[in-house]
């Protein structure tokens, strides 16, 4: 089992990565990709909201909703859960980080509508269903691995292209490649660079 944990979480960060392979999440990772302290306090809070709201969606989804028969609604509740989870994350950064609660700005709301936190619990949910394979904690155990192998993903994601940002801020470029081509092609070109990690799994 350990084995098999080990490469749910190799191929959800690198080899299927959320932003890079399959373009979910893209607001946040443009938008607060700017500096690199602002990158990582993100990449911390999706990290904290992802995994957490994994674990909550699965429960929800194994213990009230299928036995219920109203897993239909399993959109709205996650979305509902999500929610409440972002508030948690804002009240503490308002509290504990004024200043990354500060520069983060109006991207740290937006988690709430951010289609990779809510794809991953939807994905896992249908990834892992309660049944022959999984029993439902074994179901709960992966769905947590696998949403932190995303949100670690996205965290390198982010935090690479801060990064890259930063240096090639100053460069003398085109003016047609300036401000946004030019991010996008450098996002495309690390996901080309992903891709490499294909081979692993």
């Amino acid at each position: 089992m350990f084995v098999q944990l080990l490469l749910v979480i190799i191929s959800t960060a690198l080899v299927n990565n959320v932003v890079l392979s399959q373009f979910l999440g893209l607001c946040p990772f443009l938008g607060v990709s700017k500096k690199t302290d602002m990158a990582a306090g993100m990449g911390a809070a999706v990290i904290f909201v992802i995994v957490i709201a994994s674990a909550v969606a699965n429960l929800i989804q194994n213990l009230l909703l299928v036995p219920q028969g109203i897993d239909y609604l399993q959109t709205i509740v996650f979305i509902l859960v999500i929610a409440g989870l972002v508030q948690f994350v804002e009240m503490f950064l308002k509290k504990a980080m004024p200043a990354l609660y500060e520069s983060l700005g109006v991207y740290l709301p937006l988690i709430t509508t951010n289609c990779a936190v809510l794809g991953v619990a939807i994905n896992n949910t249908a990834d892992y269903p309660v049944g022959a394979d999984y029993t439902v904690l074994t179901s709960l155990i992966f769905s947590v691995v696998s949403g932190l192998g995303i949100a670690v993903g996205f965290t390198i994601a982010i935090v690479l292209l801060a990064s890259i940002r930063e240096k090639i801020e100053y460069n003398d470029f085109p003016e047609a490649f300036k401000g946004s081509p030019i991010v996008l092609i450098t996002a495309g070109l690390m996901a080309i660079a992903m891709f490499g990690f294909s081979g692993l799994v």
